[in-house]
């Protein structure tokens, strides 16, 4: 048996800092009085607090619960503190361990922190000094979340460095909308073609959203194969139930989660996926621990997903969970009052990064632009420019299967734009052998995107 926890929210106390409202705590200690004076101290910060008298109870809570931070009596009946804490570590438990003791020497204190104890702290202490130690706990896990957000982000390469540029009345309608959308804590799906903005819509709405202190986690769904995706989401534990590794729901708390491509997930994990939403629970795969989350959902996806629901690929409940606000991002193709504006964006940003002199778009240039079709939407345009910059011309072959610039006028191109567009992307893997995944590079589309276009045209 082992006491309830004890739930309350981090309310403003004291200092208004020291509030932990995310972290659950586990306080073992067999004195009641302590335990009495550090639940009083700690409930009305943390998300929740668990109190016990011996190791043995603090298995069993562990067994059950997630805890962020142990605070830890080293004399305890049955199983040491030390003793337990070296378990601990032993099976894998990556948390945070404050010891206490009111009898310590050096050869204790050292044993203590070769055990894996976070800090170390003699009895009787006041107040603020186990409420620096926690706030020391935390700041390293944050710094440790927002490393591992940094470089996860850094990896997916993504371009989200285009702003919310242009003058057409859609981006205008988009700009005003985005303020209010990102007050409230809905989650939103973003639907549009490849390259049309939708992760930069997401960190913008983060960035003025209240929860932009907190780290914005981007994901590609369709990049992770069916095994990889729960793991990467709510992470792994071991046979013992303690957490061996955190998933994206946790390096996202108390910020933002960006599922992008979400039409890829798998049925199964639609299902889970759901459950998390509902419940702001999840369960890491192997392990019997609910861990309460605070995050907020946003969705993305180049498909259609009423039409991915009447196929039977995408849970009815799932998309009507996620689309409680929608936002459709329209293609370039579509606003093409905003090319002028990207691709002056474009070539300032990319001429210091290249050490090149800007290029001078004349308007035959533009008409060229504004003809064409932009399958790969500001992404393709952004790769154009900066081509373009490389060579010292506007690299018109790399729009139009042609030998040579002619103007527009002259040589009547064909007006449909799914037309166009199949014979750019056939001129494109041509031009480099059939190598998908250099066209899709080119092109400034996903492969996967490629592929499902090439097979609606029977592409070989």
């Amino acid at each position: 048996m082992h006491p309830s926890p004890l739930f309350a929210p981090a309310t403003g106390s004291d200092n208004p800092v020291q509030a932990w409202p995310d972290w659950s705590i586990l306080i073992v200690d067999d004195e009641p009085g302590m335990r009495n004076f550090l639940v009083k101290t700690l409930v009305p910060r943390c998300h929740t607090v668990h109190a016990v008298g011996s190791a043995e109870e603090g298995a069993q809570v562990l067994q059950l619960q997630h805890v962020d931070l142990i605070v830890l009596d080293i004399s305890l009946p049955g199983q040491s503190g030390v003793a337990w804490l070296k378990t601990l570590r032993g099976q894998g438990y990556r948390g945070y361990v404050i010891l206490i003791t009111a009898f310590a020497d050096l050869e204790t204190a050292i044993e203590a922190l070769r055990a894996g104890a976070s800090d170390f702290i003699l009895k009787p202490f006041r107040v603020p000094q186990i409420l620096n130690a926690i706030k020391h706990c935390f700041d390293c896990a944050r710094l440790l979340r927002e490393n591992y957000v940094l470089k996860h982000t850094l990896s997916r390469q993504s371009d989200t460095h285009t702003g919310l540029i242009g003058r057409s009345a859609f981006m205008q309608g988009l700009r005003a909308a985005l303020p209010r959308v990102a007050q409230v804590e809905s989650t939103v799906l973003l639907q549009g073609e490849s390259g049309t903005g939708k992760e930069l819509v997401a960190r913008t709405l983060h960035q003025l959203s209240p929860r932009h202190a907190g780290p914005f986690v981007p994901v590609n769904c369709a990049s992770l194969s069916d095994e990889q995706i729960e793991v990467t989401l709510f992470g792994q534990a071991t046979a013992s139930h303690l957490t061996e590794r955190d998933g994206l729901f946790y390096y996202a708390q108390g910020g933002t989660l960006f599922l992008d491509e979400v039409a890829d997930l798998p049925l199964p994990m639609q299902a889970a996926l759901l459950r998390a939403l509902e419940d702001l629970q999840i369960r890491p795969v192997g392990s019997n621990q609910l861990i309460q989350v605070n995050v907020r959902i946003m969705a993305a996806t180049n498909r259609v997903l009423q039409d991915e629901v009447a196929a039977g690929r995408f849970r009815k409940d799932l998309y009507f969970r996620l689309q409680v606000v929608e936002m459709h991002l329209l293609p370039l193709r579509d606003r093409k009052q905003d090319i002028a504006d990207l691709a002056a964006h474009f070539m300032a940003q990319l001429v210091p990064r290249l050490g090149l002199k800007p290029l001078t778009l004349s308007p035959e240039h533009m008409a060229y632009l504004m003809q064409y079709p932009w399958p790969g939407n500001a992404r393709e345009l952004r790769n154009l420019i900066e081509r373009s910059l490389i060579l010292g011309e506007l690299n018109v072959s790399a729009l139009y299967d042609m030998s040579a610039p002619c103007a527009p006028s002259s040589s009547p191109a064909p007006t449909d734009l799914h037309t166009l567009e199949k014979q750019h992307i056939q001129a494109v893997l041509d031009s480099v052998q059939g190598d998908k995944t250099r066209a899709a590079e080119l092109l400034g589309i996903s492969r996967r995107t490629l592929e499902r276009r090439s097979a609606e045209w029977a592409t070989p």
